[in-house]
């Protein structure tokens, strides 16, 4: 009899903790249990975490990957939607889930009439060039390496002015077009561009289609730096790279009008602001 009362007494908190392990928060304020952020919840956005020992963290349906210490990442596209959910797990099984508001931005719409059909679809003989030079591009991208990279900072990879900024859209003879997902930074062919972050390469090419010479810098954890219209590339894929070390030349190949570069930025296959990356990880 006591034996059966013993092990109804220590059966009883495996229920109570199932009663009570999955709860929803809304008021974004309060601290999500074992998870620490820092970061601006917006629309392109870059937010770096820190999970205790033991927590676990899920974006979505997505288990987050962490660093040695518990950090992870995670990113914001640019349609990004009013508010999403992120969800703690703690060494128990104990879930508790938090909406966070999402911060709307408001982007630069630009209408072209008048534009040659040529100039804005591509001929029908490079369909096959283009689907092919897609694919080896978000083959680069899918790298998930658990390097921690990313945690040295970033920083400008050219100094230069700006001519284009995140998630524009230019809608030319009535047909929107893809929206614009990097920085543009206008500078004269040939000009430096250096490693705004530690990482290793994982794509060099010296004439795509859309992007003309292009280069994949992969920081870990599904972050990369993209840059693309280069002249050259000084870098070989799979060579090590520090930040600040001489990695391209400006140039204006593929669709370009002008020298400049397009910096652009990936977390996994969603596409951020390099501005916004800057903010939350700056270089000390």
């Amino acid at each position: 009899m006591i034996d059966r009362i013993v092990a109804r007494a220590l059966f009883l908190p495996f229920i109570l903790t199932a009663m009570v392990s999955v709860a929803e928060v809304k008021d974004a304020t309060v601290k999500l249990p074992g998870v620490s952020l820092n970061g601006e919840w917006q629309q392109g956005g870059l937010l770096l975490g820190q999970a205790e020992e033991g927590y676990q963290v899920r974006f979505g349906d997505l288990l987050l990957s962490q660093g040695p210490q518990g950090q992870f990442l995670l990113g914001l596209g640019r349609n990004a939607p009013k508010s999403v959910s992120l969800t703690s797990i703690s060494p128990f099984g104990e879930e508790v889930t938090q909406s966070y508001p999402i911060h709307q931005r408001d982007y630069q719409v630009q209408r072209v009439d008048g534009v040659p059909a040529r100039t804005v679809n591509p001929p029908q003989e490079v369909l096959e060039r283009i689907r092919r030079e897609s694919a080896q591009v978000r083959e680069a991208r899918s790298r998930r390496d658990q390097r921690v990279d990313f945690l040295q900072g970033f920083v400008w990879p050219l100094k230069g002015t700006i001519t284009g900024v995140y998630g524009s859209q230019r809608i030319y003879n009535g047909v929107p077009k893809s929206p614009h997902y990097g920085i543009d930074i206008a500078a004269p062919k040939g000009e430096i561009v250096r490693a705004p972050a530690p990482g290793v390469v994982s794509f060099a090419h010296d004439d795509l289609y859309y992007s003309g010479g292009t280069l994949i810098v992969d920081h870990g954890h599904g972050l990369s730096s993209t840059f693309i219209h280069l002249s050259e590339s000084l870098v070989k894929d799979g060579q090590r790279v520090e930040a600040g070390d001489p990695i391209a030349r400006v140039g204006s190949t593929g669709r370009s009008t002008g020298p400049h570069l397009d910096w652009r930025m990936n977390w996994l296959d969603v596409r951020i602001d390099p501005q916004l990356v800057l903010k939350a990880l700056p270089a000390e």
